[in-house]
């Protein structure tokens, strides 16, 4: 099987199965303190789809992208490299965040980009007006409330492979090379019931 695969094979099962694949709100890191468990292999998204998000999400030099579990910061590096944008990266692997700095300084977007060992859903996400991951079914689930009460209307979410739940249908959804990408934009629907915890239909 190839990586790509035993990826979305490892993730749906341990979504099945109930595997915690975060930390509790405690172990979120800092640069100096241990890394969290990882249990989810590191699988970097191609980069024919990596391209391909961020033309779904129409990147410019105006946006600030935030890639959650951003792997070797391939992500934020193209949107800085390709687009101009500036970028934040948050990866619970401190060898990935490390990865990440080096192929961002190699690519000459150091200035532009920051990445940070963090737990997701303690980063804040207000400032960014496009957000990017390749998580959990039941983790994205979990992020949608944060997603309609930090990101301004306007703002784009783009995901790879999974989707956001019935409750917020995603407006694109494309192939590409057998992978999936969908694409949501932040629009008053989701304002609106961000107060009471996402759990009304957009």
């Amino acid at each position: 099987m190839n990586p790509i695969m035993h990826r979305r094979h490892f993730l749906l099962a341990a979504a099945a199965g109930g595997i915690a694949l975060l930390p509790a709100p405690v172990a979120c890191a800092q640069d100096k303190r241990p890394p969290a468990r990882l249990d989810v292999p590191y699988v970097p998204t191609p980069q024919d789809v990596v391209d391909r998000m961020l033309e779904l999400a129409h990147v410019a030099k105006s946006d600030y992208l935030i890639d959650l579990g951003c792997g070797d910061g391939r992500i934020v590096v193209s949107a800085a490299r390709e687009f101009g944008a500036q970028g934040l990266g948050i990866d619970l692997n401190p060898e990935r965040i490390t990865e990440a700095r080096a192929n961002a300084k190699k690519a000459g977007v150091g200035t532009r980009v920051d990445f940070r060992i963090a737990n997701l859903f303690e980063t804040d996400l207000s400032r960014a007006s496009v957000v990017t991951l390749y998580l959990l079914p039941d983790v994205n689930v979990k992020l949608r409330p944060k997603l309609w009460q930090q990101l301004k209307v306007g703002s784009r979410v783009v995901s790879h492979a999974f989707d956001m739940g019935p409750e917020w249908p995603p407006e694109r959804t494309e192939d590409v090379g057998g992978r999936t990408i969908h694409m949501w934009t932040i629009g008053p629907a989701q304002k609106a019931p961000a107060a009471d915890g996402g759990r009304s239909r957009a």
